[in-house]
């Protein structure tokens, strides 16, 4: 099992967990538009280390930024299995042509 498996793993885990014994149940109790601005600010500092340069700071961020994303997923009962089954429907589809196919 991945990390990013057992991460999200453990988010599950929280939902509806007491917010005060996990800051993840916290982020939860909030609400998925709490758990979204959160994940934008991850989102924003990542950006802010890409340009920097600093691969180590990136790197943390990059974490944060995962993280993030799979409580505010979590939030809205999206779960990494699904994230997944998107990716792989995705597989060997050029980037240009699957973003045409959006409409």
């Amino acid at each position: 099992m991945s990390a990013l498996q057992r991460l999200a793993d453990t988010i599950a885990a929280r939902v509806g967990a007491d917010p005060e014994t996990s800051w993840t149940a916290k982020l939860l109790a909030k609400g998925p538009e709490k758990c979204a601005e959160k994940f934008g600010e991850e989102a924003v500092e990542a950006v802010i280390e890409a340009v920097k340069g600093d691969p180590e700071q990136l790197t943390s961020e990059a974490a944060d930024v995962l993280y993030h994303l799979l409580v505010m997923c979590a939030a809205r009962g999206v779960t990494l299995a699904e994230i997944e089954i998107e990716l792989a429907r995705r597989e060997g589809v050029s980037g240009l042509d699957e973003k045409a196919s959006r409409t």
